[in-house]
């Protein structure tokens, strides 16, 4: 046994020493400084890595990739890839990243921080005086906050599944995920690893959602920051451009992100608020059956289950440097903008092209919720579907949880499920779905989740979107209004997730009403209070729901 676990120790270091020739092998190509620090107006050094190829010796445009992500030595590849494209590649990290954790306040200083990064880049040496960023996620949300003061030498972005803080992160619609527990945790404090089991523990103990990192054992500043600022309010929007900044943004802009992607609705609404106050906006939007990875890197052929049409399998990455190059450097313009709406059609195998959003779609499908059935006409006779949710009782949830796109039973988890009746033409269902809920309650307030599906001629359940919000944030997500227990409220809503899909011949839509009481995302106990700091205690009676037939939805399809 000793023999052969040295053997193993000889086998492991010849192969990691020859994948460590390989790595310098590799590197030798490069130029790469990564200990870089770049100043700032307000005096704290940003953290940089260089990368240029070594055959390149004249100034080159460059290309930032932001981030506020370390990862180790590996993180000098996002500038190589950069570098292989013939461009300078730079990697900066978020104030406090590889330097002082003191310093780091995840989206309060990028409007400032980036500006002053791309003012240095262009006045080095390697650098022709252009630069362009690429990135998604939180470094697609460093690229808005950067145009709200654009540097001259900013020619483009391409801000890929961005996030938009207090928009969709830490909370969608004025509902707090625990996300923003496990993302400071996870990305920041790496020092103790949050247990799995605390998102149970804390839907038994039926604690404040404030008090989770209490219950975790480990303070969280970030956190507990967030929850300072529930609703939409100054905190967050001073990091996003104001309607002035978008409309005096005229660089080209390509963003990309995915139907199930978790950031898509803040995607969409940069675009629409660039191209709402800039009516000459140069914004190209693409979408696809992509997640949160797919719309800023490969597609995934298997999307959780659903194989996904030959014309999606597009590499996000690559389409970002063929615009790059289009840009920057006056090539060809990418084959798949064809026009600045860029759409994969599910079930389809083919992409739509049109020049706006309100094009997309050229006919609407109402649908009243009516006695379990969704019905084109609105009701004649005034009617309600009840709902019960007993917060106290910690033996079932009402809970939504789809790891799977198409399942063969849908799961209603306590909730309410209505459908249409079997389509006689096949529609595209193309944009997102809006509505309007009227309900009475016996409560201050509830949080609405609504799925809707495709029910395929076969039976299978295809999951397509989701909506989900406070209902006393529905009219105004800067602005708490509470419901008055016993009244019939209206809850508009129109912020969810596009979505194209071919629906067949023969299938139905349905629909999954809901309130959540589930371990990973908020409790709503409805008692008025600011929700974060509600507990088990503030259940009280059972919340009763009365969900008024003249209730609808309104779904933007292609015929």
């Amino acid at each position: 046994m000793k023999l052969l676990f040295s053997l193993l120790v000889l086998l492991l270091s010849l192969s990691t020493t020859g994948f460590a020739q390989q790595l310098n092998t590799a590197d030798s190509l490069y130029n790469i400084e990564d200990s870089i620090l770049i100043p700032t107006r307000s005096g704290i050094n940003i953290s940089a890595i260089i990368v240029r190829k070594k055959t390149n010796t004249n100034p080159l445009p460059a290309i930032l990739f932001y981030t506020t992500y370390y990862q180790g030595v590996g993180d000098a590849n996002f500038g190589k890839r950069s570098a292989d494209r013939d461009y300078a590649g730079v990697v900066a990290y978020v104030r406090g990243i590889r330097t002082d954790n003191n310093n780091y306040a995840p989206y309060e200083n990028e409007g400032t921080d980036v500006y002053d990064i791309i003012d240095w880049i262009s006045k080095q040496p390697w650098c022709n005086g252009t630069v362009g960023m690429l990135g998604g996620s939180y470094t697609g949300y460093a690229q808005w906050a950067t145009v709200k003061n654009i540097h001259p030498a900013l020619k483009t972005i391409v801000p890929q599944v961005a996030v938009m803080p207090g928009f969709d992160m830490p909370m969608e619609n004025n509902v707090q995920n625990n996300i923003a527990l496990y993302w400071p945790y996870q990305n920041i404090y790496t020092k103790q690893p949050i247990r799995r089991s605390l998102p149970f523990e804390w839907f038994e103990a039926g604690t404040s959602f404030r008090s989770l990192d209490s219950l975790a054992g480990v303070p969280n500043p970030i956190f507990q920051k967030w929850m300072q600022h529930p609703t939409y309010d100054a905190y967050w929007k001073k990091m996003v451009p104001t309607a002035k900044e978008y409309a005096q943004l005229n660089i080209p802009v390509l963003s990309t992100t995915g139907y199930y992607d978790g950031a898509q609705i803040a995607a969409l609404q940069y675009y629409k608020l660039h191209t709402r106050y800039n009516k000459n906006a140069n914004h190209y939007f693409v979408i696809g059956p992509y997640d949160h990875w797919g719309g800023q890197s490969r597609a995934a052929k298997n999307l959780m289950g659903y194989e996904i049409d030959s014309a999606a399998l597009v590499n996000m990455r690559d389409l970002a440097y063929d615009w790059l190059d289009w840009v920057l450097k006056g090539k060809q313009k990418p084959s798949l903008l064809k026009d600045k709406i860029n759409i994969q059609i599910m079930g389809a195998n083919r992409w739509m092209h049109t020049s706006a959003l309100t094009t997309t779609s050229n006919d609407t499908l109402i649908f009243y919720l009516n006695n379990q059935t969704l019905v084109s006409e609105k009701p004649k006779i005034k009617a309600y579907s009840s709902q019960t949710i007993d917060f106290r009782n910690r033996q079932n949830e009402n809970n939504f949880y789809f790891p799977q796109i198409i399942v063969d039973t849908l799961n209603s988890s306590n909730g309410l499920v209505f459908k249409t009746a079997p389509f006689q033409k096949e529609f595209i269902i193309n944009g997102s779905f809006l509505g309007n809920l009227f309900l009475t309650v016996n409560k201050r307030d509830i949080d609405i989740s609504l799925a809707l599906f495709e029910q395929m001629p076969n039976g299978q359940y295809f999951y397509l979107t989701r909506y989900l919000g406070r209902a006393s944030y529905s009219k105004d997500n800067s602005r708490r209004q509470l419901l008055q227990p016993g009244k019939t409220e209206s809850i508009p809503f129109e912020i969810t997730r596009f979505i194209s899909k071919r629906i067949s011949k023969g299938s139905r839509l349905v629909i999954l009403l809901n309130t959540n009481k589930q371990p990973f995302e908020i409790i709503n106990y409805g008692s008025g209070k600011e929700v974060i700091d509600e507990t088990i205690n503030d259940a009280g009676m059972p919340l009763q729901i009365k969900w008024h037939n003249h209730s609808y939805l309104k779904i933007p399809i292609w015929k």
